[in-house]
């Protein structure tokens, strides 16, 4: 398997919504290729939603059943949840593990996660859980899942060897290590708008979800030097030696 043949990609997110804000229309463009996508979200998202109606207990299977619909929308089927209490997650040797579990069961060559850093421009997509997210699929992604000496109990009671994953895309990343790759996702901007329209409890409130989106879409496009009737989502992309 070379660096550059990606038949295997794994998006790392803390919430329910957070892949689709961030790369659904990218992720939509890998399945197109015939890339094999799972998501894993840490937490089960049950301090989400906004209708004071519906039952807090209820909100954590709402929002994961909704993760899973706006999964279907981009052809991915393989959704796992690690369960961690929303709003309260944090970078620990157990969430690293269980990261690291997951890579090694599906073995990707890429991984998508969330910036560990404090976006201070964007506020709102520095959110706590988004953070810890990111330091700990950083951390599975190296050292732990290729280390079969980090968290030894996977290989010894489990039987999951060591995987390296060959490139990590870092969404809405910090302004200390800025995006360097745009992706044209014009022709896949329906996707992302059915996927995100799937998170009702998230987004029904929203007057205008598509111009929202198509604004800061836009933005990127410009940022990332495409013409101005492009829509573009953006990463940091790092190879991992």
């Amino acid at each position: 398997m070379t660096a550059d043949k990606v038949e295997r990609a794994l998006a790392v997110v803390a919430h329910p919504d957070d892949v689709d804000f961030g790369a659904a229309g990218t992720i939509a463009s890998w399945t197109d290729e015939g890339i094999e996508v799972t998501y894993l979200l840490c937490t089960n998202g049950d301090a989400g939603g906004f209708d004071p109606a519906v039952a807090r207990e209820d909100i954590a299977g709402i929002r994961q059943d909704e993760q899973r619909a706006a999964a279907k929308e981009l052809g991915v089927t393989d959704v796992r949840f690690l369960g961690y209490p929303d709003g309260q997650l944090v970078p620990s040797f157990d969430l690293r593990r269980d990261i690291s579990r997951v890579i090694r069961q599906v073995r990707p060559q890429r991984l998508l996660m969330q910036s560990p850093e404090i976006n201070w421009e964007r506020i709102a997509a520095s959110h706590p859980d988004h953070r810890a997210a990111g330091e700990a699929a950083l951390c599975a992604v190296y050292p732990d899942a290729r280390n079969p000496f980090t968290h030894t109990t996977l290989l010894q009671d489990e039987g999951l060897d060591a995987w390296t994953v060959h490139d990590v895309w870092v969404m809405a990343a910090g302004q200390s290590g800025g995006a360097n790759r745009w992706v044209d996702v014009t022709g896949t901007f329906d996707r992302k708008l059915a996927a995100l329209r799937r998170h009702a409890s998230q987004t029904s409130h929203l007057e205008d979800l598509e111009g929202m989106l198509r604004g800061w879409l836009g933005a990127n496009a410009v940022a990332g030097g495409l013409p101005e009737d492009r829509l573009a989502e953006s990463f940091r992309v790092v190879a991992v030696p």
